[in-house]
C-alpha cells in the first residue's frame, strides 16, 4: 500500500512549509545514507531518496497543488481545508 507523501515526511496535510522544511531537515540527519552504519545504506538510500521527493514535492507550491488535487480526487475525500473533493477538486474559489 502506498502511503501519502505527507506520511512519509509525518506531517500532516495542513503543514505549512516551515513544518515541511524542519521534517526534512529532521528525517534527513536520521536516514542520509552518510550517517548510517554501512549495513544499513541501502536500505537508508531507498528511504532518503522517499523523504527527498517528499520534500521536493511539497515544498513548492505548484506541485504541493497538483499532489492534492491527485491525492484528494482519488480518494473522493474533504480536502483539509474545506474544498469538497470528488471527481477531481472542486470549489467555488479561485486561485491565480
Amino acid at each position: 500500500m502506498a502511503s501519502s507523501l505527507y506520511s512519509v515526511l509525518g506531517i500532516p496535510t495542513t503543514a505549512d512549509g516551515n513544518e515541511i522544511g524542519a521534517a526534512y531537515r529532521r528525517l534527513a540527519r536520521m536516514c542520509h545514507p552518510d550517517v548510517v552504519s554501512i549495513k544499513k545504506k541501502e536500505m537508508s538510500a531507498n528511504l532518503f531518496m522517499k523523504i527527498h521527493a517528499a520534500h521536493s514535492t511539497l515544498s513548492d507550491p505548484v506541485k504541493r497543488a497538483d499532489y492534492d488535487r491527485g491525492l484528494y480526487g482519488r480518494k473522493s475525500e474533504q480536502h483539509p481545508l474545506g474544498f469538497v473533493c470528488s471527481n477531481g477538486c472542486r470549489s467555488s474559489i479561485r486561485v491565480f
